[in-house]
């Protein structure tokens, strides 16, 4: 928590900073003066929440027009996980923490990062459809035809294991806000070390991560 104290003493440094930047001419000037007054004043009337985002080392050095292209910060550990709050969304994020925990729950941190890019890298694709959900689900009631084994293995979908589901709903989170890196080669499909499919020898094998193998057709990126 931020302490009164060093909000007034923030507010105060930003008022400085306020003055400081009016040219070292117009300081004589009253019209300079009356504007630096207004802006302190301005500065007294900011919220204490804001006033602690405005401090932040985050805000100063990372301007909000900046942050878009701010670069990844995840770290692929449990205890990264563990530190993260607890994971919510829509229908989007509900249905790409459910395909990890059935697709991907027992594999490491980072191969679980590892399925999630490639469901992200498919919505991206021209290729499949252009939603979590709809990729997920795509050829589900098929025969031979789903694209994830689990919605097509003739069992209900209940979620047993709470603690791991919570765990993966983090690496769903952190993977559509774009809070991870490409570490895959741009892959849009994979497979287990425990199959061989055919289609695995056209494509290109772009990574391996615990008992998965990633591919990408052709060349490694993510439009593929």
């Amino acid at each position: 928590m931020w302490s009164e104290k060093y909000l007034r003493s923030t507010k105060f440094a930003l008022a400085a900073c306020v003055i400081a930047a009016l040219p070292v001419g117009a300081m004589a000037n009253n019209t300079a003066q009356n504007l630096a007054k207004i802006e302190a004043r301005g500065l007294a009337s900011v919220g204490a929440e804001r006033m602690a985002s405005l401090a932040s080392p985050a805000a100063v050095l990372s301007p909000t027009s900046a942050r878009k292209g701010a670069l990844p910060d995840v770290v692929f550990s449990r205890a990264w996980l563990a530190s993260q709050p607890k994971a919510t969304g829509s229908a989007e994020f509900n249905c790409l923490a459910e395909a990890l925990y059935f697709e991907a729950r027992g594999e490491t941190v980072k191969g679980q990062f590892a399925v999630a890019e490639v469901i992200r890298n498919r919505v991206k694709s021209s290729r499949f459809p252009n939603s979590y959900c709809a990729v997920i689900n795509q050829g589900t009631g098929k025969k031979h035809q789903c694209q994830f084994s689990y919605t097509c293995d003739g069992r209900a979908e209940i979620i047993a294991e709470h603690a791991a589901y919570a765990r993966v709903a983090k690496v769903a989170r952190a993977t559509i806000d774009g809070r991870s890196p490409d570490i895959t080669g741009g892959a849009t499909f994979y497979h287990t070390t425990v199959v061989r499919p055919s289609w695995a020898r056209k494509f290109t094998n772009t990574a391996r991560f615990g008992v998965h193998l990633f591919y990408s057709r052709g060349v490694r990126t993510a439009s593929n």
